[in-house]
This record gives structure tokens, sequence and C-alpha cells, in this order.
């Protein structure tokens, strides 16, 4: 049963309200003041309020903005202002305060029955809409991140001595971006930017990139290439523009000496700066073909002797905080 509430000072408005709209199936409350109605709002949420405009003490426009205040912007109840007034100022200033309609008295059953449905069957068919629109985006985010997951794991597969590591990137990018504050909206962001922050390594041969020696100078201008790489790939995503620029920055250093392009400082995108510490980290905390995964005490040094040259002093820092609390070593390749 819809349920309204009427605010109106003269006792007969409200008892023919509430007649009209209790012969029409609705339950009727009525309430004799703005501040009445502020009160029971406390404890109760109607369907739909009819608020009359000339009311002593708080008439309806200084009611309606007590109301916004009290509950908020988030699916406030709806509002039909109640007025005897045919004038154009008072209806465009109740409707830039964001009430549904008006409705003039005296009341005619007909147009108030009608005005009333129409308005509650318009604010459910928009929460019903917002409602599956959110549904969507959540099954499309899922979506997203199976293919980004699958595409990691691909890319993961061509490295025989990095299994995992692009999950293990992205895990450590969303802690430094939590303890940096980020939003978690901003952390699920990064975490899918450290998936695929070396998908351009699908365009380097296997040989090159399982070789067990030395590289030369071509296979590793080879390697040199796939930051470029990926963030080509990755700007064919229109959708999530920002999500190329892990692949292009994460070799970039604090000190301008990195690549593909030789930035600097804050030049280089944060989330890349956050990326350069994780990645760093979980390369000594992994297997390599020339080697074992490193002491955490040397990893711990290397962190240390590339603050504000390789990577950024906050983010490093953040990054021996996480490294000083794992006291057993376990975050490394398993």
């Amino acid at each position: 049963m819809d349920w309204i509430v009427v605010v109106d000072d003269d006792v007969m408005n409200l008892k023919m309200a509430e007649k009209i709209l209790s012969r029409n199936g609705m339950r009727v409350t009525a309430l004799k003041s703005g501040t009445a109605l502020l009160e029971y709002l406390r404890g109760n949420r109607p369907d739909l309020i009819l608020l009359d405009i000339k009311m002593p003490g708080l008439d309806g426009f200084a009611t309606l903005e007590r109301l916004k205040e009290q509950t908020g912007s988030a699916d406030p109840v709806p509002v039909i202002f109640l007025t005897a007034d045919d004038s154009r100022d008072s209806e465009s200033r109740g409707l830039a305060m964001g009430a549904m309609d008006f409705i003039r008295k005296p009341l005619v059953p007909e147009v108030l029955t009608l005005r009333v449905r129409h308005t509650i069957d318009l604010v459910r068919l928009r929460r019903n809409l917002a409602a599956e629109v959110e549904r969507q985006s959540r099954e499309i985010q899922s979506l997203s991140m199976h293919v980004v997951q699958t595409l990691a794991a691909a890319i993961d597969a061509k490295d025989t001595y990095t299994n995992g590591h692009s999950g293990r990137v992205a895990e450590y990018s969303r802690e430094i971006a939590r303890r940096c504050g980020y939003s978690r909206e901003a952390q699920d962001e990064i975490y899918m930017m450290g998936l695929l922050h070396d998908v351009g390594k699908i365009g380097v041969p296997d040989a090159v990139i399982n070789k067990p020696g030395r590289l030369t100078e071509e296979e590793f201008a080879l390697i040199r290439k796939h930051p470029v790489q990926g963030h080509r790939i990755l700007s064919q995503i229109t959708e999530m523009p920002r999500l190329s620029a892990g692949a292009r920055w994460h070799h970039e250093r604090f000190d301008g000496r990195g690549y593909p392009d030789g930035l600097a400082g804050h030049d280089i995108m944060e989330e890349a700066r956050i990326i350069a510490v994780a990645d760093a980290y979980d390369a000594m905390t992994s297997n390599r073909s020339y080697r074992g995964i490193l002491p955490q005490s040397r990893v711990r040094e290397e962190i240390v002797r590339g603050r504000s040259t390789q990577f950024d002093p906050a983010f490093a820092d953040i990054m021996l905080e996480i490294i000083d609390e794992d006291r057993e070593y376990r975050l490394h390749e398993h």
C-alpha cells in the first residue's frame, strides 16, 4: 500500500486529502506543521510527501530545505507542494529545490489521485532503473576483471620464472594505494593497472623472455620495448583511458634515468610510481633463471638504496613499512 504524508496547517485540507487518498487505497498520515514533519521523518519513510507552502513557522520551502539537510541527497522522499498560489516564481523556486510537482488547492480528487500515483510510479521506475544499471555495471566489472585476470595469466605464462608475477604486483600496488588513502574505486583501478603492467611482453619472443643467460644488447632492446607495446595495446580500451599508464611508465625512475620516456619525479603518473615499487619488490622476491628469491634483508636494503633515485620516496617508505610488518617473510613467490 502506498504511504502518503500530508502536511498542512488547515485541518479541512488535511481531512479532504486523507479522504480522497484513503478512498483510493492509500495509507495517509496527516501532520500540521513542517516541524512535525521533520520530527516524524526521523523514524519513518513514506513513499511521498504532500507539503503545503504557506504555513506558520516553517513554510514549505524552509521545510524542504531542512528536510534535505536532515536526510541528505541519497534517494530522498519525493515531495509535491500543495498551494493556492498561482505564482510562477513560487513554482520555479519549488522545482529548483527538488520538488516533483505542484498541486493546486482547493483539491480536485481526480487530479490529486492521478498526480500522486504518477509521481510514485515515476520515482519507483527511476529507482528500478538505477538498480538495474548498478547490477549490470557490477556484471560488466566482474566480466572485465575476469578478462583482465585471464590476460595477466597469459602474460605470466610466457615467462617460466615469473608465475603469478602480475597478480602479486597488482596486490602490492593496491595495498600501497590503500595505505596512501586511495578510495576503494581507485584501489581497484590500480589493481587492474598492476595486473596489466607487463602486457607488452606479449610482443616479446619467448626465447628472449626465458633466456637463462645474459641478454645481448639486441635482446635487451626488445625487452625495453614492452612498455610502449603495452601502452599501445591498452590505449585501445577507451572506456578506461588511465589503464595504459602503468604499462608505459612502470620502468621510469624517480631520478629520470628510466625508460621509455625518461620522465622524472612527479612528472611520472602516481599510479605508475606505485607500480614501479611493487614490480621491483616482486622481482627481488621471485625466483629467476639466474638466482633464487633474495633474502628479505637484502630486499629491504635495495628498496632503501633506490629511495629517491629509482623510486618515489613516499611509496618506497610504504613498501618498507610492509616489509617490516612481514616478520615471517610471507610476501614472496610460492
